[in-house]
């Protein structure tokens, strides 16, 4: 991501220090990461000491400080999911992707985690890839899924 589209993101929030979050959240959004050279920007920009930032880029959880894949994957381990067979989703897919939860594969394709719960109980057990949920998932099933974000 180039200063540039950085600079973009800032002035469409009026470079409000009020506006922080958005701005992480939308630099997120679009390189999958926040790199050092970014959270730079932003703090000279909305004149944020940088350890601030650095503080709230590492307190939230949708926040990364390395890089993650074009694709995250949370598989849902809720009690729910769980007994309807979450576990041997999240080993098919971890087959399937070579990595485990909290890992990225080296080609910066997948981003894997687990959640406790993604809030559609009822479609259990289910993956949600990208924001997309998948639900009433089976292992046999998990190939086709994976596939169609290769």
């Amino acid at each position: 991501m180039n200063l540039e589209r950085i600079d973009q993101i800032i002035d469409k929030h009026n470079a409000e220090p009020s506006s922080l979050i958005q701005v992480l959240l939308e630099i997120q959004s679009e390189n999958h990461w926040l790199p050092r050279q970014a959270l730079e920007r932003v703090s000279q920009r909305l004149e944020v000491p940088y350890t601030r930032i650095q503080h709230i880029a590492t307190f939230y959880k949708a926040f990364s400080l390395v890089p993650k894949g074009k694709h995250e994957i949370n598989i849902c381990m809720g009690t729910a999911c769980h007994v309807r067979g979450a576990p041997r989703i999240l080993d098919s897919i971890q087959d399937l992707t070579g990595i485990k939860p909290g890992e990225t594969d080296l080609d910066l394709k997948f981003s894997l985690e687990t959640v406790n719960c993604l809030g559609c109980c009822a479609l259990g057990p289910v993956v949600e890839i990208d924001g997309k949920t998948h639900g009433n998932l089976a292992p046999g099933k998990t190939a086709d899924v994976i596939k169609n974000y290769e």
